[in-house]
């Protein structure tokens, strides 16, 4: 997953297309964790969390995604794992992208 985050070229070249990557563009990345993201709506009214992991398991796995992105080359900053966090953010387009590390365990 950090591969792919890091390497999407979705930051726009001189032309304004879609072409460069986060280092390209002389980003960086801010990491944080968002459990509630896993809510899934598809049946009734209250989102339902049953499919994510324990909390001790998920901050293993933040911590180990946060690691191995420092392994990058792009400055990456993080919140607070379990943290009640106001995040302020500017979107730049019309563009949401949603990776997800289920897919490539499907068999297609």
């Amino acid at each position: 997953m950090v591969d792919k985050l890091l390497g999407l070229r979705i930051f726009p070249d001189d032309s304004g297309k879609m072409n460069r990557n986060v280092e390209e563009s002389g980003g960086s990345l801010l990491l944080v964790s968002q459990f509630t993201l896993y809510g899934d709506c598809r049946k009734g009214r209250r989102p339902s969390f049953d499919r994510a992991a324990p909390p001790e398991q998920a901050q293993e796995l933040y911590r180990y995604f946060v690691e191995s992105a420092r392994r990058g080359v792009v400055p990456v900053e993080t919140g607070i794992f379990q943290a009640t966090m106001d995040v302020h953010l500017v979107n730049d387009g019309p563009v949401t992208i949603l990776l997800d590390s289920d897919d490539r365990r499907k068999s297609s």
